[in-house]
């Protein structure tokens, strides 16, 4: 069994300790558990698979790709597989772990200007792709990076809630997750809805964004999201820690953001049963100030 067989199929677990309604069941969706270690290996086997089956990829062609980490990390380890070089391009204060495992998998790593962002850093990859022949996968305008979510997330959430999914919450970064997850669950029940947590403006919150007009990724469709819920900073940091702490889910901090507008949502419900998306891993930020405790 290949690895890649392993995508896929993470577990979903309940909330032990963050809700007290009786009638609202929380639910968190553990994409750490796949190979990579976050939610991301999907579109990245789905848009490299795609491109190679279309003839748009052949192996031993040229990659390129912007990243603010787990994208990277998995088209990485995925590019490998199928025998394609692949260039990284991500700001330099991404955090250590992230910028060792992509060179652990073989990735040429490419840093870019801090203050610059992933904006700067997605400037560079269109750049490589104009001026030197590298192929761009693009997840932001990319397809097949939705679809990854509408094939596979989705059904497994609609499988193992045993159909019963009243709400579904994700972060927004690429905003991939939410539009493959919502177009499937809104065709088996257009009643179930979809929350997306964003960041204040002014909050930075590793893997969610809230992009400014010229950067807002062309895959996004605002008529999939139902209700946006905006999330500080400081709600992202505790409510990641209390995951660790609490549920026992070690997490990063866009999961931490996931679950604390899923909660926010539910304290406008009766009756519910909410899935918040668990993007990735929290062994990823081990080198950063997110697991800073008094």
């Amino acid at each position: 069994m290949s690895i890649l067989k392993q995508i896929g199929n993470t577990p979903l677990v309940e909330s032990v300790s963050l809700v007290s309604k009786p009638n609202v069941r929380l639910f968190f969706k553990l994409e750490g558990n796949n190979p990579g270690g976050s939610v991301k290996d999907r579109p990245a086997y789905n848009m490299i698979s795609e491109a190679l089956k279309r003839g748009d990829l052949k192996k031993g062609d040229r990659l390129v790709e912007a990243t603010s980490g787990n994208t990277g990390i998995a088209l990485a380890y995925v590019s490998q597989l199928f025998g394609l070089k692949i260039a990284l391009v991500m700001p330099e204060n991404s955090t250590e772990e992230r910028i060792k495992t992509m060179r652990a998998y073989g990735a040429e790593l490419i840093l870019t200007p801090a203050d610059r962002g992933i904006e700067g850093s997605r400037d560079v990859a269109f750049n490589m792709r104009d001026t030197e022949g590298y192929f761009l996968l693009n997840q932001f305008e990319n397809d097949d990076n939705w679809r990854a979510h509408n094939k596979t997330t989705a059904p497994e959430i609609w499988k193992d809630t045993e159909h019963k999914i009243t709400h579904f919450v994700s972060a927004m970064g690429t905003t991939g997750t939410i539009m493959g997850t919502s177009t499937f669950l809104k065709e088996q029940n257009k009643n179930i809805q979809i929350i997306g947590a964003q960041p204040e403006d002014g909050s930075r919150i590793p893997g969610i964004r809230k992009w400014s007009p010229e950067y807002v990724p062309s895959i996004f469709n605002r008529d999939k999201v139902d209700k946006i819920i905006e999330i500080n900073e400081t709600e992202a940091k505790a409510m990641t820690q209390r995951l660790a702490k609490e549920e026992g889910i070690f997490a990063g901090m866009s999961s931490g953001g996931s679950v604390a507008a899923a909660l926010k949502l539910i304290d406008n419900l009766d009756h519910g049963v909410v899935v918040a998306i668990i993007c990735d891993r929290g062994d990823r930020y081990l080198s950063s100030s997110l697991f800073d405790v008094s």
